[in-house]
């Protein structure tokens, strides 16, 4: 496996971070607006640039304890952290406005770092504008970059910088049968803790998390080795009602919430069990289930609530989401960590059903029963069976007629029943002979 070199782009809030991301990348990845504390969590994506890829790192604008609230703080120590990480680092600042006290003390961490680091010099989207860059040097970061995110001025001349100081890829060994990660995203709706649960799981403060709903804006994601394997934690976005997305902001947190979810492997729907199941709850495990992802329900905060409470929050669930059939439900605290032990047999049995290989000679059987059971409308009948694929289990049903989308139910529900499989996902393609 190859550890690729990291390049973290810092500076205060809006000086266009997350705008030189989207630029490098060539696509609208991380999310832009103009204001500040749009970024709060890292988000590394992977970039390249004349055959080079690197692991770019999008951070949070860093602010000075004492000019902010808790939550900036935290926001500032990601970014610390991702500065302490780094391979290269770009500081980049507002050549518009020029240097600013925020930007000393952003200097000021820079200064500290031994590799190599750039001064990014945003905005400047004119020859004209050229010479106000030269206020920049006393930052004493280096000969300021001009650049200009938004049009792309100056963006390639940087690319050639970062390349030629980067470091040369370190080769891992790996097993050549390795399998792919699997994928768990953690959804639910804005402010009933899922970043506490994805910091609990990764075992460090990866996402930042606030008592303010929305603080995570993006997807991030990070691999964890366990006794299964590594294992890709994704934290979402708190997920709204869609009437309720007024800003540009939480629209493309949403999209890229959703297609985490799509992506992912299993979903841990967390729950904030003091309020109980709502209806957006409700629309939010129906739009999870159709992704045919399998879904692993969290009440979370349980132990907040008394005897009489957990009973109306269970009739709740199984009143709200009976259409996630035998999906788990666990009872947890990811504040205080209690229970969340728990959630890993539920994930070893998810990864096992997941990639499980019936024998054809099993799932030939099995169809067979089912069909001298309740045999198919107008004489239309399987005539042989095979597992295909897994990840997920996918069966390839070969028939001399069309069945009906109803009798493949059945027929999916009679393998899902004979081998134990749960709420995991299940393909059936179906070939006419």
């Amino acid at each position: 496996m190859t550890t690729l070199p990291t390049v973290t782009i810092v500076g205060r809030p809006n000086v266009g971070k997350s705008t030189l991301v989207n630029r490098i990348l060539g696509r609208r990845e991380a999310i832009v607006e103009e204001r500040p504390g749009v970024t709060r969590d890292r988000k590394e994506v992977i970039a390249e640039w004349r055959g080079r890829e690197f692991l770019l790192v999008d951070t949070g604008g860093w602010m000075a304890d004492s000019d902010g609230d808790d939550l900036d703080a935290k926001v500032s120590r990601q970014s610390e952290k991702a500065i302490a990480d780094a391979d290269v680092v770009l500081m980049v600042v507002d050549a518009s406005v020029g240097p600013t006290a925020d930007d000393q003390l952003v200097a000021d961490l820079v200064r500290r770092v031994d590799g190599p680091t750039f001064l990014v010099a945003n905005k400047v989207d004119s020859e004209k504008q050229q010479p106000m860059i030269w206020d920049l040097l006393t930052l004493g970061v280096g000969e300021p970059l001009p650049v200009s995110a938004l049009h792309g001025v100056g963006t390639a001349d940087l690319l050639d910088h970062i390349i030629d100081v980067l470091p040369e890829e370190e080769i891992e060994a790996i097993d050549e049968d390795e399998d792919r990660v699997f994928g768990v995203s953690i959804v639910g709706r804005p402010n009933v803790g899922k970043s506490t649960l994805f910091n609990r799981l990764i075992g460090e403060d990866r996402s930042v998390v606030h008592d303010l709903p929305g603080t995570t804006r993006d997807s991030i994601d990070t691999i964890v080795e366990t006794k299964n394997g590594p294992i890709r934690f994704i934290d979402t976005a708190g997920m709204r009602r869609k009437s309720k997305v007024d800003e540009n902001t939480e629209y493309y947190s949403l999209v890229r919430a959703l297609r985490a979810v799509d992506k992912s492997d299993v979903a841990f729907l967390v729950i904030d069990a003091t309020i109980g199941v709502t209806n957006q709850d409700q629309r939010l495990a129906e739009r999870v289930d159709a992704s045919g992802c399998p879904i692993v329900v969290l009440l979370n905060k349980w132990e907040l609530l008394g005897a009489e409470a957990r009973k109306e929050t269970m009739r709740g669930v199984e009143r709200k989401l009976h259409f996630l059939g035998e999906s788990p439900i666990l009872r947890i605290s990811a504040l205080t960590g209690k229970s969340v032990q728990k959630l890993w047999p539920a994930l070893e049995e998810a990864i096992s059903s997941y990639s499980m290989r019936i024998p054809t000679r099993k799932v030939n059987v099995v169809l067979r029963a089912a069909q001298a059971a309740q045999s198919a409308p107008d004489g239309a009948r399987v005539l042989y069976a095979t597992q295909g694929a897994t990840d997920p289990p996918t069966f390839t049903l070969f028939t001399n007629k069309e069945l009906p989308r109803t009798y493949l139910r059945y027929l999916e529900r009679s393998l899902r029943e004979a081998f134990d499989m749960g709420n995991t996902p299940i393909k059936m393609r179906v070939r006419r002979r």
